[in-house]
């Protein structure tokens, strides 16, 4: 269980459940934020090696075309599933049925 601060109070977290939408906003946006980033050196470093080394600042170069698609991928992936959280649907309880001996009748006993 993990305990965060929110406006002073405190907020529990059950293990089970899923991220909360802002908190998973957030965190698609932190990775699309990083791949940028990556995509931004990658750029910086195929001009800076163009002409120093040629076959790096090439690999560079791909990483930097690619890495736009991944990003947008990721950031657009859906929500986290939860496949262990229970079912809310509750079953009827079973009740056996009785044997056709078992069964008195009060209407013949008079």
């Amino acid at each position: 269980m993990e305990r965060k601060k929110r406006n002073g109070a405190e907020v529990f977290r059950i293990t089970g459940a899923r991220k909360g939408l802002a908190e998973d906003v957030r965190g698609r946006e932190r990775r699309y934020v990083i791949s940028m980033g990556i995509r931004t050196l990658s750029v910086i470093l195929t001009v800076v090696l163009w002409n120093v080394e040629r076959p790096v600042a090439i690999v560079t170069l791909v990483v930097g075309a690619l890495l736009p698609y991944v990003a947008v991928v990721i950031a657009n992936a859906g929500r986290e599933s939860t496949p262990s959280l229970p079912s809310h649907f509750i079953p009827a309880p079973v009740r056996p049925a009785l044997d056709p001996g078992n069964l008195k009748k009060s209407s013949d006993q008079s």
